[in-house]
């Protein structure tokens, strides 16, 4: 991002202090609700919490998410504002390794916020974003995150959720989609409810899941089916929060 603030590597806190930076660049942009920076601060807790880093159950998680991207007809990446904040040029790597759209979704949602993310997205390389259109929508849902485009997300098999979106990703559920959950607290709604929750940082399982892209991109879709039956999303959440309560950080 053009507006990155000067965070030497060596500080212990590095990508702590960067990710906040982003968060409030991307409120000052308007791509980011203030409610985004107290979203933001209670996954950065359960972040602290696992040693900021990718555990083997996540790594696992995020390469199995990747071959459901692979194998799907119709794979959508949902944006909020903090994931754009956070991993845009990210996500339009993610969307190239795979085949999928790239789809915004606000529950704060304006057209200008709209409007502005699809842009901030187009600026990192995305050629086409969805969720202008909201010519379809999610049933049984009463806010704005029910609008969705018929063609994106509405026709999706498969659909990226990061960040906590509980009654969403429930919803979604009940359409028969399956769903990537990226959230860093194992006992929140969405991650509970997910066909493959990642309890994990966004900005650290959007890379991860575009390496696991590359390297089974050239794998037959058999291979690509037993990575999926092998995950037990149960377990993996119990290894989260066993790592979460262990206070384990090294």
């Amino acid at each position: 991002m053009s507006d990155e603030i000067e965070i030497p590597e060596s500080h212990p806190r590095y990508q702590s202090l960067l990710t906040r930076h982003r968060i409030e660049a991307g409120v000052e942009k308007g791509i980011t609700s203030k409610q985004g920076l107290i979203a933001q601060g209670r996954g950065e807790a359960f972040d602290y919490l696992i040693g900021e880093r990718t555990t083997e159950s996540a790594e696992q998680a995020e390469r199995v998410a990747a071959a459901h991207l692979l194998l799907a007809d119709s794979p959508v990446l949902s944006v909020n504002g903090n994931v754009a904040a956070l991993v845009p040029g990210e996500i339009v790597e993610l969307a190239k390794a795979t085949g999928a759209e790239i789809e915004v979704n606000l529950f704060n949602r304006t057209e200008e916020r709209m409007e502005a993310i699809a842009e901030h997205l187009r600026e990192h390389g995305a050629e086409e974003v969805k969720g202008l259109t909201a010519d379809g929508r999610i049933p049984g849902l009463d806010h704005e995150r029910a609008k969705v485009d018929a063609d994106g997300i509405g026709n999706a098999d498969v659909v990226l959720v990061p960040l906590e979106d509980g009654d969403r990703a429930e919803a979604l559920g009940e359409m028969d989609k399956t769903e990537l959950v990226i959230d860093l607290n194992p006992m929140s709604r969405s991650a509970q409810v997910a066909s493959v929750p990642i309890v994990d940082n966004v900005i650290r399982a959007v890379p991860n899941m575009t390496d696991h892209a590359r390297d089974l991109a050239a794998e037959p879709n058999s291979t690509l089916e037993g990575i999926i039956e092998e995950f037990d999303p149960e377990a993996a959440l119990s290894a989260a929060e066993d790592a979460i309560r262990s206070g384990d950080m090294e």
